[in-house]
């Protein structure tokens, strides 16, 4: 083994004999050591701790994700580290006295975590930046951003560090890491994985899920992180619903189509899009109506409840933000709480109007982002012909499939002739996780989408 075997590889490993996990756990280890510095995905390592989870694992019987090293956005309680948020000022807060709910339900699988990950302050970000840890950079060209907010999440798994890392997704912060990083990401349905004890961004939009360089191993983490857990007041009471057994079994190419309109794109974005359709067999186009409201309309949700969450902060330690944030912050604090319920209530309505869709298709594709990765440090790009900032735009396409909570698979698309990836989203309808994978499951057994560990840290 080198350390970047895929997470279905390493359980087959640690399963049969051929490795134990306490060796694949120090593999990591080692590579986190010998890499992070360059990538800045890291910010705290529990090696003691993943030496005796990888014994006990060695020493019990063998989960699903047995021996399978992973790491977890630094929003996630993880016992006896401070939950960091990728801010200044929660660093002064007390050590998490027990983890976050996906974290232990991950182990209990037989996962082993490895530690936390940078990410963009308070999960306001998309480019992967931070103002106090310092950039989560982008393996395949270590220039250029990894995305946001979950940049940390995308690097890691991109660089072969870990095969495995759980983000967070409020406008698209596991999609936007996953595209520019060019990885597969789940942000699954709203209210389908807990969020207990993690720091919140925007409670009414706000997602946990995983990002993996296989299908399978989304699939995998996806199963063992299920069920009810009554920390988590936002989250549906459902039953088990398994998908890795189930990603063999095609959806008809008849039921696919792609998003025109508002989600037409440009560039390699647009190419993107087509690449996968042609893919698939897929010639038919589906109208999504009034997004442009939508995207304000959730656009406005997140400025007003994330500025609420944070308005103690911002009255006592303003210089202490990173101001790009805080000013975002600070007119959220501003707008008119009416505004709030009028996109409340067209929230409502957009979102009976998008699911009706899906009584004539079970998939929608549409790009992940509007282009590849930036370079670190841009403030600008052109968006359809305009020069608009990059930190507020890059979700413009993930931004109104959040806002109803749809099942989403981003899964990478490499161009030819193109240096970096772009990710497409796999939309489903709500609770249909599993048609979002077998989809994605389809075009990576055909060659279409492929999520290789990025070439500078490919060979240990």
């Amino acid at each position: 083994m080198n350390g970047t075997e895929s997470a279905s590889e390493i359980v087959t490993a640690v399963k049969t004999g051929a490795a134990t996990a306490r060796a694949v756990v120090e593999l990591a280890l080692t590579r986190i050591r010998q890499h992070d510095g360059r990538l800045g995905a890291f910010t705290d390592l529990v090696a003691e701790r993943a030496q005796r989870t990888a014994d006990a694992v060695d020493a019990g019987p063998k989960g699903p994700l047995a021996g399978v090293p992973f790491a977890v956005k630094n929003l996630f309680d993880v016992e006896g580290l401070v939950t960091r948020a990728g801010s200044k000022i929660n660093r002064e807060n007390a050590p998490a006295t027990r983890d976050a709910t996906l974290v232990t339900r991950l182990e209990a699988a037989g996962a082993i975590l490895v530690g936390a990950l940078n990410m963009g302050e308070y999960a306001y970000d998309f480019t992967g930046e931070n103002a106090h840890d310092g950039a989560s950079r982008n393996p395949h060209n270590l220039d250029h951003m990894s995305g946001g907010s979950s940049g940390g999440s995308g690097s890691a798994v991109a660089a072969g560090l870990v095969p495995l890392a759980l983000g967070s997704d409020t406008n698209g912060s596991i999609r936007a890491p996953s595209s520019l990083c060019g990885l597969f990401g789940l942000k699954p349905t709203y209210g389908r994985l807990s969020r207990a004890h993690t720091f919140p961004f925007v409670a009414s939009l706000d997602h946990l899920g995983p990002l993996a360089r296989t299908t399978r191993d989304l699939a995998l983490s996806y199963d063992a992180m299920q069920g009810f857990d009554e920390a988590d007041p936002g989250l549906t009471k459902r039953p088990l619903e398994p998908t890795e057994s189930r990603l063999k079994h095609p959806i008809p190419t008849g039921r696919i189509a792609v998003a025109d309109g508002y989600f037409k794109g440009e560039g390699v974005a647009s190419a993107a899009v087509a690449h996968v359709a042609a893919a698939l067999g897929v010639s038919r186009s589906i109208s999504l109506p009034d997004v442009p409201a939508a995207r304000a309309a959730a656009y406005l949700i997140t400025m007003v409840e994330g500025a609420s969450l944070h308005l103690d902060r911002l009255r006592t330690r303003p210089q202490d933000f990173d101001p790009d944030v805080r000013d975002r912050l600070l007119a959220g604090a501003m707008l008119p709480g009416v505004w709030v319920q009028r996109a409340q209530k067209l929230r409502r309505v957009y979102r009976d109007a998008v699911v009706k869709l899906f009584d004539d298709v079970d998939v929608i594709l549409a790009p992940s982002t509007p282009m590849q990765a930036p370079r670190l440090g841009q403030k600008t790009a052109m968006f359809n012909g305009v020069e608009l900032p990059v930190r507020p735009n890059m979700g413009v396409f993930t931004q109104p499939i959040s806002f109803i909570g749809l099942p989403v698979v981003s899964v990478p698309v490499w161009l030819g002739g193109e240096s970096l990836p772009i990710g497409v989203q796999v939309i489903a309808a709500p609770w249909r996780e599993d048609i979002a994978l077998r989809v994605a499951y389809q075009l990576e057994e055909m060659g279409a989408v492929r999520a290789p560990v990025a070439k500078e840290f490919a060979d240990g």
